[in-house]
């Protein structure tokens, strides 16, 4: 538990996704910026042998290994490495031939529109990001794109992370409306919430990667995947049917409160003495979920309002639910806690996440003063 003013901050960092891949497009900028400076020398070069540079000239192209976009050039496939392009809403095939041109996926762009205008299916293109060959035909560029085999993304949902940190971080990375998560929301049926959630998603989003298909998956589809995968953790561990949403409830508790692993399963036994006790837990990631706000901004008014259901300071026992979705460590936590009496912890040091545990309350002053003493030192 940790005291007002005093608890850690929670950092819920988001993950890091990948971007474009640029590595490629980079290397051929290069490379064409290399190629420009070697024109200019060639040019130069030109001038100074006068009319017997023609010849040279006019097998410039050959020479550098330059590609004019406007001219109809086509590779000879079959193709090599996988590229990914990003096709534009509304992009014609023109801007898709540049698109491709760019990602050195096809010789030309006008070898691309002509390939795009003679397939009657092209009009089925659908923006997105495309899995791709470089040096691949025109003809097998367009043929590739109508098949619509999008690029799996990577959602990752992080451990400790609440609905509503879940639900924004699935629009930013899928697209997909916000609206239709709500709405999912508010119909648990449509994903497969289980009874034992009471109507509420909290703590049943299963923090884990995702890969999606972009135009395919739905807010809906995409939450029930979540479920299922907090079903089958629950499962896998003989966990009856009726404990799940208890067991969640306090594996969330020692989610939001212990930062290191080790600290974990004696959060977990912590708070079990207490609750075996009938002690008030006095947790405040509960309390900052129920007033809707950082832990770090909780004031005297929010630790004694009483209409908060999830005020641990004012109510015993358990909070009515989960406050976020915990991790198979947390969750095993709370199966396994480390034997002990203890009854107090408390983070004695906010850089590294030290935290102390005590059995009596006189200790756990003193773990108090430790932190106030860090506090000071480190303003």
């Amino acid at each position: 538990m940790t005291d007002l003013f005093t608890a850690p901050p929670r950092s819920q960092a988001d993950p890091s996704f990948p971007g474009p891949r640029s590595g490629r497009r980079a290397q051929r900028r290069r490379r064409r910026n290399k190629r420009g400076r070697a024109v200019i020398v060639l040019l130069v070069a030109l001038v100074l042998v006068g009319g017997s540079g023609y010849a040279i000239w006019s097998n410039l192209d050959s020479l550098m290994g330059l590609t004019n976009p406007l001219e109809s050039k086509d590779f000879p496939g079959p193709g090599g490495e996988q590229v990914d392009v990003e096709i534009p809403e509304g992009a014609t095939g023109t801007v898709m031939g540049q698109e491709l041109y760019k990602a050195g996926v096809v010789a030309s762009v006008s070898a691309f529109t002509a390939a795009f205008e003679a397939n009657p299916d092209s009009v089925s293109i659908r923006p997105g990001t495309h899995a791709m060959l470089e040096e691949m035909p025109a003809r097998d560029a367009v043929a590739l794109l109508v098949k619509n085999e999008m690029v799996d993304l990577q959602l990752t949902i992080p451990e400790g992370y609440t609905v509503d940190q879940i639900v924004e971080r699935a629009v930013q990375v899928t697209g997909l409306p916000a609206e239709d998560f709500e709405a999912a929301l508010k119909k648990p049926a449509t994903f497969g919430l289980p009874k034992q959630a009471d109507g509420d998603a909290e703590g049943w989003l299963y923090a884990g990667t995702y890969a999606l298909k972009p135009d395919k998956d739905t807010a809906a589809g995409l939450l029930t995947q979540m479920v299922d995968r907090t079903e089958q953790a629950l499962r896998k561990k003989d966990i009856p049917g009726g404990d799940w949403e208890d067991v969640l409830t306090k594996a969330s508790l020692v989610e939001r409160e212990g930062l290191h692993a080790e600290d974990k399963p004696k959060i977990a036994r912590a708070i079990e003495n207490r609750l075996e006790d009938g002690m008030i837990l006095q947790i405040d990631a509960a309390v900052a979920y129920g007033a809707g706000k950082p832990g770090t901004e909780l004031t005297k008014e929010d630790l004694r309002n009483e209409k908060n259901p999830y005020n641990t300071y004012e109510h015993t026992g358990l909070p009515p639910g989960p406050i976020a979705s915990p991790g198979e460590t947390s969750i095993d936590a709370v199966l396994h806690p480390t034997p002990g009496d203890w009854k107090y912890w408390i983070t004695v040091n906010l850089d590294t996440g030290e935290t102390k545990f005590s059995e009596t309350y006189e200790q756990h002053l003193a773990y108090q003063q430790e932190l106030r003493d860090w506090q000071a030192a480190n303003g």
